[in-house]
């Protein structure tokens, strides 16, 4: 075949299991075994969830800074975030609302993204103008109520009396007062998905069940955040019911629009952009990305479809390495996606998938590396039909 001499690795972490510098290593270390006279680029990805913080500043400089706020159930939490050499902060709404801090007790009516706003405030108080939030592996479903509440709004039911910020009081609220002074930050939300707020792949349908809600709960839920959006925009005059990344971080992302004027934008194209990605890829040969669980999620704003369209529009083939495959993960061939392999073969619980996933993912690195080396031309890899292996496992994503 065609020497492969420039090769990107560019995945996000495998959730719960590997950070992504570790799967850039993993692979990185089984194309040096056959191809050991490539050039290698890692770059460890993510699309605004877990990671965010650790992505910029080891691509891009900069220092960390500490501090304790608000937790998800209103008991301290100690948490960071970054600052680059430009001086813009870069946050991850998981450091204090992210569901690995539940440890699987799940409660989507109390808890709170209230630490979310006083990231932001510690910020300002620091100096910061300019902040790219990532809001994505969020625990919450409040639609930024907490947050908003750090800030100094307040929410009243019908008769003017002040109604706790939580979701369990959504109902509830009947009008908003807006706060005399609003943080004098620009930001940017960086989104995992492009989810709308409401409806059938709206915050509550699509990302309800993994946080602690149940099917039958879901209509009463939706409905309940779909009345408050029609309050936000009679007070606010922001229409926060369609817009593409609005229902992230179970409403999140309208929150940002509504109270703080942010912008949302795909995570994972803010850092390709970050990085010059396009640029590099004009002496690239093969790109490999991946992610923990690829499916029809994958296709709505994570790494892998967004690394993969950019290598498709430069013609470059994209190998897609995974924890596991899930419902509708054909659908990211259309996106730019050359192959998916998968490196859990068996069913197990993901005790089993932590203990054993690196050794996997050497093995299916391992076996790729294999292919490639056998003899599929760049051009051949371009015309084929797209492989899955192992359909079903029980990995996260």
């Amino acid at each position: 075949m065609k020497d492969i001499k420039q090769v990107i690795i560019a995945p996000d972490s495998f959730k719960g299991t590997m950070e992504a510098a570790q799967v850039c290593r993993i692979i990185q270390a089984s194309v040096r075994n056959y191809f050991p006279a490539a050039a290698v680029r890692c770059i460890p990805m993510a699309d605004g969830g877990e990671g965010m913080v650790d992505a910029y500043l080891g691509l891009l400089g900069g220092r960390k800074v500490f501090l304790t706020v608000q937790g998800l159930q209103g008991r301290p939490v100690a948490c960071h975030y970054g600052i680059l050499p430009d001086g813009t902060a870069v946050m991850e709404m998981a450091a204090c609302a992210g569901l690995p801090l539940l440890d699987g007790a799940l409660d989507p009516m109390h808890t709170t993204t209230y630490g979310v706003g006083e990231m932001l405030l510690h910020a300002e108080r620091n100096g910061i103008r300019r902040v790219l939030l990532g809001i994505g592996g969020s625990a919450t479903v409040d639609c930024g109520l907490g947050m908003a509440a750090a800030l100094g709004y307040r929410f009243l039911d019908k008769n003017g009396a002040q109604v706790e910020a939580v979701t369990c009081h959504m109902a509830d609220i009947a009008s908003i007062i807006v706060p005399d002074r609003k943080p004098k930050l620009d930001i940017i939300a960086a989104c995992d998905v492009d989810n709308p707020l409401c409806g059938e792949t709206g915050a509550i349908y699509t990302f309800g069940k993994q946080k602690g809600i149940s099917e039958e709960m879901m209509p009463q839920m939706d409905a309940q955040m779909k009345r408050f959006a029609r309050i936000i925009a009679k007070q606010t005059g922001v229409n926060v019911l369609d817009v593409p990344g609005a229902g992230a971080a179970g409403g999140m992302g309208a929150a940002l629009l509504a109270f703080l004027n942010a912008k949302l934008k795909p995570g994972v194209e803010l850092l390709l952009d970050a990085v010059g990605f396009d640029s590099l890829l004009k002496e690239t040969d093969i790109v490999f990305t991946g992610e923990g669980r690829i499916d029809w999620q994958s296709t709505r704003g994570k790494v892998p479809v967004g690394v993969a369209r950019r290598a498709q529009a430069a013609g470059v083939p994209c190998i897609a390495l995974c924890g596991s495959v899930g419902e509708g993960a054909e659908q990211v061939y259309d996106c730019g996606v050359t192959a998916v392999f998968s490196s859990v073969g068996e069913i197990c619980d993901f005790e089993h998938v932590k203990k054993h996933c690196a050794e996997n993912l050497r093995m299916l690195s391992d076996a790729v590396m294999r292919v490639l080396a056998a003899g599929d031309s760049s051009e051949r890899w371009r015309r084929c039909r797209p492989m899955i292996l192992h359909e079903q496992s029980t990995t996260g994503r």
